[in-house]
């Protein structure tokens, strides 16, 4: 019997490695399709078709100092909550696209004032919603 408990061992090994690979793949698989199910927010704002997404910020220095300017600005305003701090600001030929949500018509106000302020009133392009939350 002792001659054959190597072998067994290995058998055993190999079998549970084989076994893990396998639940390994399908939990991915799993994984990979809710995390993309969740990240898949079009559904959620069906009345932006074609909205700038964080990919078409522009890498030109003007751009990239405006949405700095911005940024610091929402970030460093203690009166907002965190989602109008969590707006994004992509900002491409000097045209800055304001998305996201914030929690009162007061805070989107107060939003596009830093835009504004940074790029003028004709660059702002104000994609802001008001959701209150219960």
């Amino acid at each position: 019997m002792m001659r054959y408990a190597p072998l067994v061992l290995i058998a055993l090994a190999t079998s549970t490695a084989i076994a893990c690979d396998n639940l390994d793949a399908t939990d991915t698989t799993r994984t990979t399709a809710a995390t993309t199910q969740l990240l898949d927010d079009s559904k959620l704002n069906p009345n932006e078709p074609g909205t700038r997404a964080a990919l078409s910020q522009s890498n030109a220095p003007a751009d990239l100092v405006t949405t700095q300017v911005i940024r610091e600005a929402l970030m460093t305003d203690d009166g907002l909550s965190t989602s109008a701090k969590n707006v994004a600001v992509i900002t491409s030929n000097g045209t800055i696209t304001l998305r996201g949500t914030v929690n009162t018509d007061a805070e989107k106000q107060n939003v596009d004032g830093k835009a504004i302020a940074a790029a003028g009133q004709n660059r702002v392009d104000d994609r802001i919603d008001v959701v209150t939350r219960n």
